[in-house]
């Protein structure tokens, strides 16, 4: 029966062919006549390229083809969007600046012959001095990676206000903050399957490929090889996890390209586990914040100088600097006056693209440390100094001082919620037991309070039709992408509850542009407010042309026709007169004009979900271990259409932001050589190290899509991670430790608590001179509505 469905906790549709293992991946095409790819990568951070000798390689029992930069038919590009002087090559031509880089390819007829054949591939190089540290880049007489610019600056802007915000400040707390860089580490790594043209399909290139965004890289493979849109067919198939880091054409995806269009073959490279953990990596900063307050606790100021890695090539962390982490610094609170100075740095490591949250988490992370920092040093309960300086209800929509237009916010609901499931007070009393007798193993309870944005580019809309044929069942088709987020299910219930379709006749089409003309993909937790928006106004128009239709082939008013609890369309109180869908799309069908519609669903601006988390760990100060007890997580995202796959998206954020603060860390050495490059080095944890997740939700509908749903897939990450790192400085603060960097090891945690026993904690420090030569912004935005 029709409005039956939404608000329920259904289970996945998807699943099924999944874990009987009917779901296919790239890797598990097999077309006639493959060849396989793999890369020569540079074993130096950076060094000049004095040649490449390919001639052994060619030579070894099965290879097709080797090649190198000079080999491929293809010019450089510019992969920063922060600065267009900088320019690549698919493959390295003339030096290397990360290792990692892939200098040359082989094609064989097997994976095994390939991986044989790299080995037998000579590069002879010349090392140079790396630079690795964010701070060291952008200093005078640091290592160039790009000579002709003359500095490790890619890009920076500040506010050309506020400088002096801080003045009236009574009580000013000060930290230098790492937001340390990540693996993304999907389950499925990068993956193509390029067909080179002459297929059967007519079009000039097709590929199957792992990706979030199948129409972006439909329309840059055709900028890249000269093509028009509708000669490139791109298929994504069951996608194993993205996390923001399967969006781009990446180089290794336009050497592929070229490699099956000079052999005239089908190729497919798969990306290995060492090669994702080197070259897939998120987030990636040093920020230095300062914050103002009056003695009583209210927020005066934010000053903000972060730098954000951009890797070797200007990657997206430069874009998230002066993006999303300065556009969410000033968070949940009024904050009268913010300055924000950004700068993009250029190092000797891999690219930072995006991972789950882009930006916000940093900028949440910052924020909800720095309020510790000042509730500690102003005496005043954390719990306490937020609510005193929250954006309250009635002033949304809210305009802040980075330009944000917040759309709804009620941030004291969720956080009410949190303490009330935490019992808040009995854990500080038993805080206060543990430390009154001297307990080595310390209790910590951590608080964090955020607002995110989804959908930032929702102006730009999404597509999505509805269409229901004669044998009664319906086809969605849409432009976002699901990575395992539960699309089919969710989309699938928007039209099954309308239309009173069983969701198991809702067929769900989606990542191939030639079944969908065009489409956003899944980056930014849009897919359920700009996607699920689309189906749901196309879900609209045909419930109302087929109720029209009903009321004419029934001889009734259209008022009067409704949705039976068979799922047919009747006459209200006459059972016995009503058509099924069936008949009504054959009815359609007859008339010329199916029962079909489709929708580009354009928001009137992005989308801000907000929640609160308590973590409470324990932390054994004798070997600096910390255990987590309990994570309790609150989230608003609007309406909630099903609660199953919200707690699901809840679990997955939690546990990544989790990981983020006590495990995970991509590291290299001084001279840039990656010292996480397996499972063995690189902390992902399993369940055994996760607490049981408490979570809930508060339910604050958007008026910004005709569902009331906001994006969840982030919003975990975002609370998660400063929570975890607050309760772990919040078991040592009565020690003297004011803040500890993440991952927050055994190691470091004891080294914390050794340097407060020595007097040793201040986590403040001078940012370098590189923001005073930043161009400047322009004026403030404005505070308020």
């Amino acid at each position: 029966m029709a409005g039956s469905l939404l608000g329920n906790a259904v289970r996945r549709v998807e699943d099924p062919e999944l874990l009987i293992g009917a779901a296919r991946y790239v890797d598990d095409l097999q077309p006639v006549g493959l060849c396989h790819l793999a890369f020569v990568r540079s074993p130096y951070a950076h060094a000049r390229i004095l040649f490449v000798d390919l001639e052994a390689a060619r030579a070894m029992p099965g290879v097709v083809g080797a090649f190198a930069a000079a080999d491929l038919p293809i010019e450089s590009f510019a992969p920063s969007v922060v600065e267009p002087r900088i320019r690549r090559y698919a493959l390295a031509a003339d030096k290397v600046r990360y290792a990692g880089e892939a200098v040359a390819m082989v094609l064989a007829e097997s994976r095994a012959a390939a991986q044989d054949a790299i080995e037998m591939v000579e590069v002879d190089y010349e090392p140079l001095d790396a630079v690795i540290d964010l701070d060291a880049a952008l200093l005078e007489g640091a290592p160039l990676l790009f000579e002709e610019l003359g500095t490790n600056l890619a890009g920076g802007e500040r506010d050309d206000h506020g400088e002096h915000v801080l003045d009236a400040a009574e009580v000013v707390v000060r930290a230098r903050i790492e937001n340390q860089r990540m693996a993304v580490a999907p389950m499925e790594n990068n993956a193509i399957l390029i067909y080179p043209g002459g297929t059967e399909d007519g079009f000039a290139l097709t590929f199957f490929v792992a990706t979030q965004m199948p129409h972006r890289l439909r329309d840059a493979a055709a900028r890249m090889f000269g093509l028009e849109t509708d000669e490139v067919h791109v298929i994504a198939p069951h996608v194993g996890g993205g996390f923001g880091g399967k969006t781009g054409l990446v180089p290794e995806y336009i050497a592929a390209i070229c490699a099956a269009r000079l052999v005239g073959r089908p190729v497919k490279w798969i990306e290995g586990r060492e090669e994702n953990l080197v070259g897939m990596n998120g987030r990636g900063q040093v920020q230095y914040a300062e914050m103002g307050f009056t003695r009583a606790g209210k927020i005066l100021a934010l000053r903000l100088r972060v730098i954000g890695d951009s890797g070797a090539y200007g990657g997206f962390g430069g874009v998230l600097v002066m993006g999303p982490t300065r556009n969410m610094a000033q968070g949940v609170y009024r904050i009268p006056a913010v300055h924000v100075e950004a700068a993009a740095a250029l190092t000797n490591t891999s690219p930072i693209g995006a991972f789950r949250g882009a930006g916000r988490p940093e900028a949440a992370a910052m924020l909800e440390r720095m309020m510790d920092l000042a509730a500690d040093e102003l005496g005043i309960d954390p719990v306490e100094l937020r609510r005193a300086n929250f954006i309250e209800r009635h002033e949304f929509p809210y305009t802040t001082r980075t330009g944000m237009l917040y759309d709804v916010g009620d941030y004291e609901l969720p956080l009410a919620e949190a303490l009330r499931i935490s019992g808040y007070e009995k854990l500080r009393a038993e805080q206060e037991e543990r430390r009154a007798r001297g307990d080595s193993r310390l209790l910590g309870i951590g608080l964090a309070c955020y607002v995110e944005i989804t959908a930032p580019g929702g102006a730009a809309g999404e597509f999505g039709s509805v269409e229901v044929h004669g044998d009664g069942t319906a086809t969605i088709r849409v432009g976002t992408t699901a990575t395992g987020q539960g699309h089919a299910t969710a989309f699938g219930m928007i039209v099954a509850d309308r239309l009173g379709i069983p969701l198991e006749s809702v067929r769900f089409i989606q990542a191939d542009t030639a079944e969908v003309p065009r489409g956003g993909g899944t980056v930014g937790s849009r897919s359920l407010q700009l996607g699920g928006a689309a189906v749901s106004d196309a879900t609209d128009v045909v419930f109302e042309r087929g109720r029209e239709l009903a009321a004419e082939l029934l001889e009734a008013d259209p008022a009067d026709i409704v949705v039976t609890e068979s799922g047919s369309l009747g006459v209200a109180g006459i059972p016995a007169r009503a058509l099924d869908w069936g008949e009504l799309a054959r009815a359609a069908v007859q008339r010329g004009d199916p029962l079909q519609a489709v929708v580009d669903f354009h928001a009137p601006g992005p989308t801000f979900p907000f929640g609160s988390h308590v973590s409470v760990v324990e932390v054994d100060t004798e070997t600096g271990a910390v255990q987590v007890l309990r994570h309790i997580a609150v989230d608003d995202a609007g309406r909630v259409l099903n609660p199953l796959l919200v707690s699901g998206q809840q679990h997955g954020g939690i546990a990544q932001g989790m990981s983020q603060a006590l495990w995970e860390a991509t590291l290299y050495d001084e001279q840039g050589a990656p010292m996480t490059s397996s499972f063995a080095t690189y902390g992902i944890p399993s369940a055994a190290e996760m607490c049981s997740f408490e979570v809930a939700n508060t339910e604050t509908p958007t008026p910004y899509n005709p569902l009331g749903a906001k994006g969840i897939g982030e919003s975990a990450t975002i609370g998660s991670t400063p929570a975890l790192q607050n309760a772990v400085v919040d078991a040592l603060s009565h020690l003297g430790v004011r803040h500890i960097d993440m991952p927050l090891s055994p190691e470091r945690v004891w080294r914390a608590i050794a340097a407060a026993r020595d007097g040793a904690t201040d986590p403040w420090r001078e940012p370098p001179p590189v923001f005073e030569s930043l161009r400047l912004r322009g004026a403030p935005a404005g505070d308020g509505h």
